[in-house]
């Protein structure tokens, strides 16, 4: 006979069985999730597929190739300074995941020899080889630019140089790739730390570089999530040295356009000054992009709008949805970027929650917006 101490025992390791068993399936649940997620939340610019030679995973990164750098033929611009003016945040858009594994551009970011220089070092990657400083700080001599890579071919001939969000970005064609260090590596951005990977793997500094993005806002909804503290630690450690190899310096990007003070803070505490400073421009006035570029201004160097989009943000983050309205965004904002001498470089943003009519391009082929943007920086290229 089974005395109730068996059957007692018996009941307890079946409970507790069951419990782990649970456990099991509900961690499993919320990994998938999280994986279900990532793809959405890392990127920028999956409006359309990029070029084919865009390698759409940044895991890649590790079989990346020699990148041919370039000599640019560029015009200087001069900055004044103005005083400091309010604005709202700016949007919650996605990461870019776009890598590439074929070097193919002439951002110089990547591969073992270089047109000029010589070899040095650097606490990120080693030995670092020099790139002829470009003479100016408008790559090129052509301001207009683009995020993405999308509709590249079709945009190529009127722009001076483009980016991707990524370390190693590849394209062939004159427009100078830039590469870019998202962020710290810790952002929990499933391509963040892949990104940093790929960023130390970089032996030719490039002529441009760009820091990271929107660390000013929290991680998860395309911003690095970055204390101010923890930049300048990956700034001074990883893109500072760069600056001795030729390498202009673009500052971090903000999320919250002029009401930021992440920037401000940072400034303050790095000791390698940037020498371009690096903003987003999501405004549905030129009124509004007038402010953001003046309270840029203060910081004294020549500014990249590495993004622009029309964006009512008066009371939120609302895209403009009115063909219309947005042509005539697009026109204003080329004509008044291209007068402006604070502005060295200027790029059409093509990421993700800026609406359904701001896109760039669909199935490869230019929408209404891409074709205004075309038309408008063909007049001045």
């Amino acid at each position: 006979m089974i005395s109730w101490k068996a059957i007692l025992l018996v009941t307890l390791l079946t409970g507790q069985s069951l419990a782990n068993h649970a456990e099991v399936r509900h961690a499993h649940a919320r990994h998938a999730h999280v994986e279900k997620r990532s793809p959405r939340l890392n990127r920028r610019g999956s409006v359309c597929h990029p070029p084919s030679s865009l390698s759409a995973s940044a895991s890649a990164s590790a079989s990346a190739s020699t990148a041919a750098s370039s000599t640019t033929h560029t015009t200087s611009s001069t900055t004044t300074t103005s005083t400091t003016t309010s604005s709202t945040t700016s949007s919650k858009k996605a990461a870019s995941t776009t890598g590439s594994n074929k070097s193919t551009s002439n951002s110089g970011s990547s591969g073992s020899s270089g047109s000029s220089g010589s070899s040095g070092s650097s606490s990120s990657s080693g030995s670092i080889t020099s790139v002829k400083a470009a003479s100016g700080f408008t790559p090129n001599g052509i301001k207009a630019g683009t995020s993405s890579g999308d509709c590249y071919n079709q945009l190529q001939a009127h722009l001076g140089w483009w980016y991707d969000w990524t370390p190693q970005p590849a394209q062939q064609g004159s427009p100078i790739a830039i590469p870019m260090l998202w962020g710290g590596g810790t952002s929990g951005d499933s391509a963040d730390s892949s990104r940093l990977a790929q960023f130390k793997k970089i032996t030719q500094a490039p002529q441009y570089m760009l820091a990271f993005e929107e660390p000013d806002c929290p991680a998860g909804g395309g911003s690095a999530g970055m204390s101010v503290s923890e930049g300048v630690s990956v700034w001074e450690q990883y893109i500072a040295p760069f600056q001795a190899k030729g390498t202009k310096l673009a500052s971090p990007s903000m999320c919250k356009q002029a009401a930021e003070t992440w920037l401000k803070q940072f400034s303050q505490q790095i000791s390698t000054p940037w020498d371009i400073t690096n903003i987003h421009v999501n405004k549905n006035s030129m009124a509004g992009v007038k402010a953001d570029l003046d309270h840029y201004a203060q910081y004294g160097k020549p500014i990249f709008v590495s993004e622009f989009a029309c964006v009512d943000d008066s009371t939120g983050f609302v895209p403009c949805e009115d063909q219309g309205e947005i042509d005539q965004f697009i026109n204003d904002i080329v004509a008044l970027f291209e007068s402006d001498s604070r502005v060295a470089a200027y790029a059409y943003s093509n990421g993700e929650g800026l609406g359904s009519n701001w896109p760039l391009c669909s199935n490869g082929a230019l929408n209404e917006s891409g074709k205004t943007y075309l038309a408008a920086i063909s007049k001045v290229h």
